[in-house]
């Protein structure tokens, strides 16, 4: 805050008119804090005139523009990516081809085989009852080692809590013991000691 009747940076970048120019610089002269502000002022601009121009940019690129809107193939390769029914059409359309290609091979190589060599593939027919058996016994095994992993679940339980309970007991224990001689101690202290049978103190 200058106490210059006119503005210091009026002043400063030379805006005033002459007669108050004049006015300024004799009161900058006696004022100590006026002169300061002005050499601030000097310096600041000073390093502003020290900067190089830039060139104004003449638009300012927003994110909405179409620069910044990916391509068509990227949009439909996004919301291909984005689709389930659409990955899940395309895999079946892959085995399909994969299934077909597959098929054509082995048989145009069959073909080009000599009917000597060619040995039919003879699968084993599997029952159903065969399956059911499977099945059921896979679930007999999942059972097994879910019950075996509770069992052993809860031993560790029980080990636990046996081991907190004796813990317990052993602290409750202490509390009595050290209660027992609290009350001794006050008793010995309200009574005096044991007298003798001849009644003296021991």
């Amino acid at each position: 805050m200058s106490c210059s009747p006119f503005d210091l940076r009026d002043y400063a970048l030379q805006e005033l008119s002459e007669a108050e120019r004049q006015q300024v610089e004799a009161h900058v002269k006696g004022c100590r804090d006026c002169r300061e502000e002005v050499e601030r002022l000097r310096l600041t601009e000073a390093a502003l005139f020290s900067l190089r121009d830039e060139e104004i940019p003449q638009r300012i690129a927003f994110v909405s523009d179409k620069i910044f809107e990916p391509s068509g193939w990227r949009r439909a390769w996004a919301a291909f990516w984005g689709s389930s029914a659409r990955l899940g059409f395309a895999s079946a359309a892959l085995l399909s081809v994969a299934l077909i290609v597959f098929s054509l091979a082995r048989t145009a190589g069959s073909a080009s085989t000599p009917v000597a060599v060619r040995v039919p593939f003879a699968a084993s027919p599997v029952t159903d009852a065969q399956i059911q058996e499977r099945v059921q016994a896979a679930v007999n095994q999942a059972v097994a080692a879910t019950e075996a992993r509770m069992e052993k679940a809860m031993d560790q339980r029980i080990a636990d809590l046996d081991t907190r309970n004796r813990k317990s007991m052993l602290l409750a224990a202490g509390e009595i013991d050290w209660q027992q001689r609290q009350i001794q101690m006050m008793t010995r202290a309200s009574y005096g000691p044991p007298r003798a049978a001849n009644g003296e103190n021991q």
